[in-house]
């Protein structure tokens, strides 16, 4: 089945527009302009880096494919729509966030057993993503978990207890971002655009969207990496001046 709108129709209907009009309205109560798209910018960067071997893997094990004519490109067997989201994702995100104001007086001084708690946390992930592996129907959410463990640990380890402090800042710069991209997400698979097996993953679906539970995971993760990133850049920022 041929699918109503290719990757990057998809992206200019959907994602482009939500980047350009952030940007035109953008605010920047976190922090200055220049450290927080500064932020954005090495993240944005890192995200490419970091995500492709992982999402490339699960591309060529059959985890999900694309519908025929939805791709215009590919590279590495991941389509150039792939990468645009890394970064589209990561804009939209780090201009969102940029609105939200957090008290970054905070000393940056924190005791090691306190950073130990954040990189304990961390782990418990790492380990519920290993014990989902030992499955099929676990390889995209159990991977997904592993894969996002070393981020969440550098998060953590540094600040888990400044962001928890911003919890209100923090929630709603994440949860509004997720749930946008898993609205666009079920549309997308709907529409055929991508497609996911159905023996990588668990089967759970978020109600009302029948969107996957892995890829509202994926979501969830992304932009709290995105927003945790650059609420920490800005506080360090912050301290160091």
């Amino acid at each position: 089945m041929l699918p109503t709108l290719t990757y990057l129709q998809f992206h200019a209907l959907f994602v482009v527009p939500v980047v350009a009009g952030l940007a035109l309205t953008a605010t920047y109560r976190l922090g200055n302009r220049r450290d927080v798209l500064t932020g954005t910018a090495i993240l944005a960067g890192l995200a490419l880096v970091y995500t492709t071997p992982w999402d490339g893997a699960l591309i060529r094990r059959g985890v999900w494919w694309y519908g025929d004519g939805a791709v215009l490109a590919r590279f590495w067997s991941i389509p150039l729509g792939e990468y645009l989201f890394f970064v589209l994702q990561t804009a939209m995100v780090g201009l969102w966030v940029a609105r939200f104001r957090v008290d970054t007086e905070r000393q940056l001084a924190t005791p090691m057993r306190t950073r130990l708690v954040g990189l304990a946390a961390a782990l418990v992930v790492v380990l519920s993503g290993l014990a989902l592996l030992r499955s099929d129907s676990g390889l995209y959410l159990g991977s997904l978990l592993v894969w996002s463990g070393p981020i969440l640990a550098i998060q953590w380890l540094f600040g888990w207890h400044f962001l928890v402090g911003e919890w209100r800042a923090v929630s709603v710069a994440t949860l509004v971002p997720t749930a946008y991209l898993c609205g666009i997400d079920s549309i997308a698979i709907r529409l055929g655009v991508w497609t996911l097996s159905k023996q990588y993953t668990t089967g759970y679906a978020i109600p009302l969207l029948d969107l996957p539970i892995e890829e509202a995971v994926f979501f969830l993760l992304t932009t709290l990496f995105v927003v945790q990133g650059v609420v920490l850049y800005v506080w360090l920022r912050d301290r160091w001046e």
